[in-house]
């Protein structure tokens, strides 16, 4: 990313410390604004801890987390950044309806936005169901629903699409990229390698750190790789070369991200 492209997070020597173990040693990141960066790492890399982080519900033990201009977890942010974490954050004894306008009424959302929500996670079928009654999958759509109420400028979703089937996979891809067009930045974890296709750029993490901060054009280029995982096999074989060395793109969106014919 050039230096005077606009960002919506801005990572600069982030550590955090857990139990006596250094789980992410002075990371430096930024997350374009108005892209969809996908966050691709194995279990373990400290993708969940730099996402709380960007939240501001993680203890850092130095470094600074700048979102949207503030410092991330200032109270100014509420309403700005949306998260969903692995965890569905809703209530089970309520319905599908009954959870998007209860949280709709704490964020000052309306009814329209309700209805909104509904079409937009197609839940429609379900907003008369009780939470507790529906799959993993179908709960954690009711949480990226109440996430998407307010309409955030910066949505951190992590590991959205896990267990779901691939219809619904690809629809909520292309509903994170009609968010993406409409403005909206994203920041989304996998450690399914193949997701790295639909994400405008790309950030591999292991161990804490960053490997690579690219478009997948440029990390293949860079690596001589075929694919994504090659490309992450490369870089960890290779001794892990600095992110820097990498050949960095210019924020502009990569246009075969959006289809899905660039699977």
């Amino acid at each position: 990313m050039r230096n005077n492209a606009p960002a919506a997070v801005r990572v600069a020597g982030l550590r955090v410390v857990r139990g006596g173990t250094e789980v992410l040693g002075g990371l430096h990141l930024a997350v374009p604004a108005g892209q969809v960066v996908g966050l691709l790492g194995p279990s373990g890399s400290g993708k969940t801890t730099l996402m709380r982080a960007v939240v501001g519900v993680q203890e850092t033990a130095g470094g600074e987390v700048e979102v949207l201009g503030l410092p991330a977890g200032h109270r100014d942010l509420r309403r700005r950044v949306g998260y969903v974490s692995q965890a569905p954050s809703v209530y089970a004894d309520l319905t599908v309806a009954e959870n998007l306008r209860y949280f709709a009424t704490v964020l000052g959302a309306g009814r329209a936005d309700v209805a909104r929500v509904l079409g937009e996670v197609d839940l429609g079928r379900m907003a008369g169901r009780r939470v507790g009654a529906l799959s993993g999958g179908e709960r954690s759509r009711v949480s990226l629903g109440v996430a998407l109420l307010a309409r955030p400028e910066l949505l951190v979703l992590d590991e959205p699409t896990v267990g779901l089937d691939p219809v619904l996979r690809r629809d909520l891809w292309q509903l994170f990229h009609r968010l993406s067009a409409d403005g909206t930045s994203l920041l989304i974890s996998s450690h399914v390698m193949d997701e790295a296709q639909r994400c405008d750029r790309l950030v591999l993490l292991r161990d804490g750190r960053v490997l690579a901060d690219s478009t997948l054009p440029d990390l293949l280029a860079s690596t001589g790789a075929a694919d994504v995982e090659a490309a992450f096999l490369h870089l960890v074989e290779d001794g892990a070369a600095p992110a820097a060395h990498l050949v960095q793109a210019p924020a502009g969106r990569h246009a075969a991200a959006h289809g899905e014919g660039s699977r």
